[in-house]
């Protein structure tokens, strides 16, 4: 009996030491693991991690918002797939070449032309094809608007003067002249003061060297206008009443009929008015819109390259 009673004393001895021992082994983190410390730092931690759980979930939620799909997603469900890259350059290309390389789609209004077909070696008028595809009227030349008269007029007339061709507003040339002898243009003028009416002579060459002169001199300077003294020249001495710069030439009513070398050789085209003066550049192929200094200027290289094509009266 008294052997049982130390056989327990033993044990449970061991047991106390053995206790003991196993409160001074463990280590200090296991033992900082029951501190205060430890549990405040535990705290923290999990608060950032449901801190991060939350913004999270947050961003999911305003995304899907602003993309139209305003629902909740779990933060452990997997993003949505990102979009497919738009195709290369080089496929756009070749997508963009077939589709201008197709033919055209017909309208029902307007229907796509036909290709126009060469025509035979017998034909000389081109044809054209109308807005159905048929043959439409042969390709006309344009008509001259400044040569076509009205009814009842020609383009030939009796030659007013000597000097006149049969031809409207014109002239023959220099060589044609003194092949026919005339050296000298006349004309008829009136006195403004006395109001009486005689005929006036000029030497065809003299007069003209002396125009053609003055245009070489001057031509640089007037800018394709006629300058004052042509617009408003000095006329010649009454030969009755001896008035100076009173005889004024007599100029048909008729615009076939009036004495342009005449006027030309005295330097008195500028009393002619701008429907005479346009109806010269009419019937020579001249511009005849402007002021009447322009059509006036070209009057007078008009006139002067009748008399000597070969001189310095291009425009």
């Amino acid at each position: 009996m008294k052997r049982n009673k130390e056989l327990d004393d033993h044990d449970e001895l061991n047991r106390q030491k053995r206790k003991k021992t196993n409160s001074h082994s463990r280590s200090p983190d296991l033992r900082r693991n029951n501190s205060a410390d430890h549990y405040n730092l535990k705290t923290k931690l999990q608060q950032e991690l449901d801190k991060e759980d939350n913004g999270l979930q947050l961003a999911l939620s305003l995304n899907s918002f602003l993309t139209g799909e305003y629902r909740s997603l779990p933060v452990d469900q997997p993003l949505p797939p990102p979009p497919p890259s738009p195709p290369p350059p080089l496929a756009q290309s070749i997508s963009l070449q077939a589709l201008l390389s197709s033919p055209p789609t017909p309208h029902r209004l307007y229907p796509v032309p036909v290709p126009l077909v060469a025509e035979s070696s017998s034909s000389s008028t081109p044809m054209m094809c109308g807005p159905e595809g048929g043959p439409s009227r042969p390709i006309r030349a344009r008509r001259n608007q400044s040569r076509v008269l009205r009814e009842g007029k020609s383009d030939t007339i009796n030659a007013p003067f000597p000097w006149a061709t049969t031809r409207r507003a014109t002239v023959y040339s220099l060589e044609c002249l003194r092949s026919k002898q005339i050296d000298t243009i006349t004309g008829s003028v009136q006195c403004k003061r006395c109001e009486r009416q005689y005929e006036i002579g000029y030497n065809l060459e003299q007069k003209l060297d002396e125009v053609g002169h003055y245009i070489v001199a001057n031509k640089s300077s007037m800018h394709d206008r006629a300058p004052s003294n042509w617009m408003n020249p000095v006329l010649p001495k009454c030969k009755f009443c001896g008035q100076e710069n009173s005889s004024k030439p007599i100029i048909s009513q008729k615009k076939k009929a009036i004495n342009w070398l005449f006027l030309l050789l005295g330097q008195m085209l500028g009393c002619c008015t701008l429907e005479q003066l346009k109806y010269f550049c009419k019937h020579t192929k001249n511009h005849r819109t402007g002021a009447k200094d322009r059509v006036l200027y070209l009057t007078y290289l008009g006139l002067c390259k009748q008399l000597d094509p070969s001189g310095p009266f291009d425009r």
